[in-house]
């Protein structure tokens, strides 16, 4: 958390100091804090999807806006020349998120966070596509084998191409709003690094926060409940724990291309299979764990991939040092 001073005093730059695995370090720690989100999201177990995303967003809001005023940067979270810019991430966000808390009502949490995670994936191809960041035939070989991991964690659920119409349960519904969800995510995530380039990182986390809370209130006609005591600590809690991540997530890619962050999304995978078993009693699948053996192997080959990469970029520059 420390670093969101230093990053706002400047544009940022993909060139700052601790590079590459400072990101990843980053993206890790936020990880651990939305495994906690998700955690505590699926044992409220009745509540709807926009209610979810109203908490995790208003509540969320407490912890950014709390570390800005203890670092005297508050003014800075509301400073920003591209409104515009922030309303779109918004909308994209808000929509992918709802996606992702429909299919922890419906799906197991390892089997909901495994799907979701097709998200880096993607990320890497449209971020390849769109933003022309230059990707290695070793990382394009990742995506592919990793792409592998999340078809077969997600074909058992997509029994619609049966051709049984009866075969559209809800855990079918729910497997395809985690792919819809991980798809929006994978522009949201484009849309945020186009905003580093000029938006400091409590610019980006806050009006997030502030257009979630605002469009969630929008489904509150469509089913809204009265959380209990313990639903109601849940959600809060789950909102303090995703905005903590969300402020580390923005600030991991200022200082890595999105393509060599993205897969550290994997982590999670282990975690939410533990979870799952002891809190959820959710027995993985031969394809689930089979699934994930495979993604997460692609994620530790990028990451040895990095380390490497970083042992010779140390040598080199030793080497020219007089």
């Amino acid at each position: 958390m420390t670093t969101i001073a230093a990053e706002t005093d400047a544009a940022p730059s993909l060139s700052r100091k601790g590079g590459p695995l400072r990101g990843i370090t980053l993206k890790v720690v936020s990880v651990g804090c939305f495994v906690i989100m998700a955690t505590m999201l699926k044992a409220t177990q009745t509540i709807p999807s926009g209610e979810m995303v109203f908490f995790r967003a208003f509540f969320a809001l407490l912890p950014v806006l709390v570390w800005l005023a203890w670092k005297g940067r508050l003014s800075d979270a509301f400073a920003t020349t591209r409104p515009l810019g922030h309303v779109l991430r918004g909308l994209i966000g808000v929509t992918s998120m709802s996606l992702g808390f429909f299919a922890l009502t419906r799906l197991p949490l390892p089997e909901a966070t495994a799907i979701g995670y097709a998200s880096p994936l993607i990320i890497v191809i449209l971020s390849a596509v769109l933003l022309r960041e230059r990707v290695h035939v070793f990382r394009w070989t990742t995506v592919l084998v990793g792409l592998v991991g999340v078809v077969i964690i997600l074909w058992p659920r997509l029994t619609l191409f049966s051709g049984d119409a009866s075969a559209l349960d809800g855990a079918t519904i729910g497997a395809l709003a985690a792919l819809g969800g991980a798809f929006l995510s994978a522009f949201a995530m484009l849309q945020v690094r186009t905003l580093v380039q000029t938006e400091r990182t409590e610019t980006i986390v806050t009006y997030f926060f502030i257009s979630a809370s605002v469009l969630s209130l929008l489904t509150l006609p469509f089913g809204w409940v009265m959380p209990t005591p313990e639903q109601a600590a849940l959600l809060v809690g789950a909102g303090f724990f995703g905005g903590i991540g969300q402020l580390l997530l923005t600030s991991c890619y200022r200082y890595a291309d999105m393509s060599v962050i993205a897969p550290f999304e994997y982590v999670s995978l282990i975690l939410t299979i533990i979870i799952g078993f002891v809190i959820f009693s959710d027995i993985p699948t031969a394809a689930m764990l089979t699934g994930s053996v495979i993604i997460v192997a692609a994620g530790i080959a990028v990451i040895l991939r990095e380390h490497w990469l970083g042992l010779e970029r140390t040598r080199a520059k030793e080497a020219n040092t007089p």
